[in-house]
């Protein structure tokens, strides 16, 4: 059976099969699709001779496989297929033979022939097919349980296309995993939707020609290791674009007063002065974010000593009451949870990360606490809108329920996700105090912010009323407003975070005293307030999230993994919460506008992930979108724009930013921003300077430019010369800070550099002080014992001491300049307490269970970078922000599983590095064949970007 069009190459072991899969293009696909289905039902009297009765399970994930093998009972057995068992080739080695010469097989894809993808089980995912066919052995029945969304669907699609069954097989969906749900999809098995496998292989496929195609030419005109990637890019565009608002951002500064009033009964209040004479004095929405100027020129600007005149002459003013006026408000719950806004309200809330919210949510989902978490949709099953109801009626009373049930509507056409909003799992809803003894924190603080969010989305309004009072004194107006909360309806239980603290703090509650018109009000004090306009805030997780959500890009479950990989490629570091791009995302970004325009393109975008839906709704068909994108139609397509851009951009120009002409001084030629292999320096002619490492962008000045030009200079100035070598000594502020060096950068050898010591700044180094830190690292001796030498030096995590393999860290209060052979003894005599290499292996903080995989304890470990968790095969770090004593079982197996997926393609990284460091030393220098040769290669083993 397929569910997929065209011709798949699929490769097991040695042998390659070809399944035809034209069948499933007609119109009556479902009809032949149960066809097969019931044909295989003919084989139950001849294969189940032999069988013990049971049934076969396959769910992704153990966690998920334990939760839902409790409720089957005995005659089930429940596997995991741990993600997708087999995909696109990772590279030229795991490309089937046969396919090895076609000029396609870079991208894993037939593009000549239908753009039929060749699909092959990684060498880590063979042990675990072979368990899941031993297991089909001895059933009658395979049920495909995996998640109703188009990745679950494909997974089940490729288990059968792998395992081959001779059984019936049944495709079992489920939004939430309770006893009765499971129950309820036994009892409605379907078939595998081809629609979700053709969009997902499109998507697949798509994803493969725009990271292999577009990588590649970021490497030959900006540098090595970049990627590009269908949402990816766009993504980074989104926080460039930022980047560049910011940079143009010209600030302005105004001035109004601040006034302290207070009625005849003594009750107080604040007002701001809002016009004088009629004149309105100017808010930060009313000046020109490119040039600082006002936009309307009838405004009253105010600067300090104009303020402060001004308060002078209205201190003797009296105010009475000009208006008051009263509005209601109504203000109605948020609809629950769908991915996008959990990751955005996690991340308000909780500072949880995009990949932090989904791995809990994941492992509350499996653990049968919440409804599937990847979807798109706002509405409610009925049971779990009368559970909610329910709720609202016992916990807060018959006023906090409306009359009717609340409905909601998703704004997204989305046949690809799961139909109903993230929700508490079953009915009746289980307390979120229930369950802390059942949860780590993380997932009690997730499950709770998701529970009072359900059962807020059905209840009663918010009301209240809305208080604007303004002041007149002497020609002058001054204006507060307040807002009283008569009924707090939903509030009782929830209340939505914002992006902008600001507006959540206007937001709250104020009372204001009673008061009517042309009532007398003293005023107390008069305060000049200065104020400065603010650039456009930087995008943090949340706000990039609704961003791209509003947009219409990518696929909110996809999001947690985009924010990652633009973070590993180091297109965007973090600053606090927010995402600042680095100079190298500028480049990248310039050379995708300027040359490839439509690929960031957001409606471009927006639009592909429209035709994915169309083919998931089987509305249109995946090889003419395939062929217009690669080969094109009425305009040049992928594969032709590429080759002519490959000769066509100008690398030098693509990584160039001018930073203007200094007006004065000795060096008065243009000043450029060059994004070069080792990145980003400025140059100005022949002068040159490194920039400080995660220096954001916008910060990068003219004049900040000069200063650190001029100051790299002044470094070319020695501090003195070594007696020993007779070289000059220097003193140079570097990208990861200051550091010593002895010698000249143009001398045949490398020079030597000491970086400076923890504490140290570059004002109190002097020649002494310079030769010290260059010995290092210094020999104190021999070891009375071993006879080896003991070594102290000062390494990237900081001062140590050595001897043979034994180290250990030198306490704050001593130096390695300073310390002593007897103090060293000392120490490497004592146990070793880190997790450095040569130590003996600590015991765990915990032992959290066995794991399904290894079938290995799992353990909690204290590492040299922190707190970590093995299965004996792989290590997880665990996140910055998790608490230790909190990690559970299933936590960290997703940590694990997520570190597992992401190995193979580290370890053929270092295996590359190595096996080029090699080939350098026994060739020495390439010759240009050899050079060309091995860029063809590169090329082909291009890692595409999954988004």
């Amino acid at each position: 059976m397929s569910a997929a069009s065209g011709s798949h190459f699929v490769a097991f072991g040695r042998t390659t099969h070809k399944f035809h899969h034209s069948t499933f293009e007609k119109k009556d696909n479902l009809g032949k699709l149960r066809s097969l289905f019931a044909l295989q039902g003919t084989f139950m009297g001849k294969a189940s001779a032999g069988k013990t009765g049971k049934s076969l399970v396959i769910v992704e994930s153990p966690a998920k496989a334990r939760t839902i093998s409790k409720f089957l009972g005995s005659d089930f057995a429940v596997e995991a297929s741990i993600g997708h068992i087999r995909d696109l080739p990772q590279g030229a080695k795991e490309v089937p033979e046969q396919y090895k010469g076609e000029s396609w097989a870079y991208l894993g894809v037939n593009v000549e022939e239908g753009f039929v993808p060749i699909y092959v089980i990684p060498a880590e995912k063979k042990k675990q097919v072979a368990k899941l066919r031993s297991a089909l052995k001895d059933v009658d029945d395979l049920y495909l349980a995996t998640d109703e969304d188009r990745e679950g669907e494909a997974i089940s699609w490729h288990l059968y296309e792998v395992l081959k069954p001779k059984v019936p097989v049944h495709r079992l969906v489920f939004h939430e995993i309770t006893e009765e749900a499971i129950r309820k999809a036994l009892d409605n098995p379907r078939e595998i939707h081809d629609g979700l496998v053709k969009a997902q292989e499109t998507r697949r496929i798509l994803d493969r020609l725009y990271g292999y195609e577009v990588s590649p030419l970021l490497w030959r005109k900006i540098g090595r290791g970049l990627s590009a990637g269908r949402v990816q890019s766009v993504a980074v565009r989104l926080i460039v674009q930022r980047e560049r608002e910011r940079a143009a951002f010209v600030s302005a500064s105004y001035w109004d007063l601040l006034g302290t009033f207070t009625t005849q009964d003594s009750a107080e209040f604040d007002a701001a002065l809002i016009s004088v004479q009629g004149r309105r004095v100017p808010t930060g929405k009313d000046f020109d974010s490119r040039t600082g100027q006002l936009k309307d020129t009838g405004l009253l600007l105010l600067d300090q000593q104009q303020a402060a005149e001004l308060a002078e002459r209205l201190a003797q003013a009296r105010f009475r009451i000009s208006s008051v006026e009263e509005k209601p408000y109504t203000t109605r719950p948020a609809p629950p949870f769908t991915t996008s806004t959990l990751q955005q309200e996690a991340n308000r809330k909780l500072g949880f990360t995009a990949r932090r919210t989904m791995t809990v949510a994941q492992s509350l989902y499996e653990n049968g606490y919440i409804t599937y978490m990847r979807t798109d949709s706002t509405s409610l099953a009925q049971v779990a809108i009368e559970a909610a109801r329910d709720l609202v009626r016992s916990e807060y009373g018959e006023s906090f329920l409306p009359d009717q049930p609340r409905v909601y509507s998703s704004k997204v056409r989305n046949a690809q996700e799961a139909h109903e909003a993230i929700r508490p799992a079953g009915h009746p809803f289980r307390k979120p105090e229930s369950l802390r003894s059942e949860l780590d924190h993380d997932q009690f603080r997730l499950f709770d912010l998701i529970w009072k969010r359900t059962i807020a989305s059905q209840m009663a309004d918010a009301r209240g009323h809305r208080t604007t009072i303004v002041l007149e004194g002497d020609g002058a107006n001054f204006q507060v407003s307040g807002k009283t909360i008569d009924f707090p309806g939903f509030l009782r239980a929830y209340v939505e975070g914002s992006d902008d603290p600001q507006a959540e703090l206007a937001d709250r509650e104020v009372i204001l005293p009673k008061v009517v018109v042309d009532q007398t009000i003293t005023c107390r004090n008069l305060e000049t307030k200065g104020h400065e306009t603010q650039p456009p805030a930087r995008y943090s997780e949340a706000s990039l999230t609704r961003a791209l959500e509003d947009l219409g890009i990518g696929r909110p479950s996809t999001y947690a993994s985009i924010i990652d990989t633009i973070q590993a490629r180091e297109y965007v570091f973090k600053r606090g919460n927010a995402l600042v791009p680095s100079w190298t995302a500028f480049s990248v970004i310039r050379l995708l506008e300027q040359h490839l325009g439509n690929l960031v393109d957001y409606e471009f975008t927006a639009q592909m992930e429209d035709y994915l839906d169309s083919i998931s709704r089987r509305e249109s068909q995946q090889i003419d979108y395939l062929h217009d994108f690669f080969f094109g139609k009425d305009s040049p397509g992928l594969k032709q724009r590429i080759e002519a851009k490959i000769k066509e951009v100008d690398a030098r120009d693509i990584s160039r930013f001018p930073l203007g002409k200094p007006s004065s001084g000795e060096h008065q030629d243009e000043v450029y921003l060059r994004v070069g292999k080792f990145g980003p320096f400025l140059e100005q002619n022949d002068r040159r300077a490194s920039l400080p490492h995660n220096m954001p962008p916008d910060e990068l000045t003219l004049t900040k430019a000069l200063e650190l030009l001029d100051r790299e200079s002044t470094e070319d100035e020695p501090l003195g010369v070594c007696p020993d070598t007779g070289k000059p000594v220097y003193l140079k502020n570097g990208r990861f800070g200051p550091y010593v060096q002895l010698g000249s950068p143009d001398e045949k050898e490398k020079p030597k550099n000491a970086s400076l010591l923890k504490g140290m700044t570059p004002e109190e180094v002097d020649l002494p002080l310079a030769l010290r830190l260059l010995s290092l690292p210094r020999t104190l001796g021999q070891h009375p014992e071993s006879n080896e030498p003991v070594v102290a030096q000062n390494g990237r995590f900081g001062p140590y001491v050595k001897c043979g393999s034994e180290t250990r860290s030198l306490p704050d209060d001593l130096s390695p300049l300073d310390v002593t052979l007897p103090q060293a003894l000392e120490l490497l005599a004592t146990p070793k307490t880190g997790g450095r290499r040569g130590a003996t292996p600590k015991e765990p903080l915990r032992t959290l269970g066995q794991s399904p995989v290894t079938e290995q304890p799992v353990r909690l470990l204290d590492g040299r970078y922190g707190p970590y968790v093995t299965d004996g095969t792989t290590n997880a770090s665990l996140p910055k922000d998790a608490v230790p004593s909190e990690v559970s079982l299933d936590f960290a197996l997703q940590l694990l599983a997520t570190r597992a997926a992401e190995k193979p393609a580290t370890k053929r990284k270092a295996a590359k590095k190595s096996t080029k460091k090699a080939a350098a030393k026994s060739s020495g220098k390439a010759t240009t064949k050899k050079t060309k040769k091995a860029a063809k290669k590169s090329v082909k083993k291009a890692k595409d970007d999954n988004q």
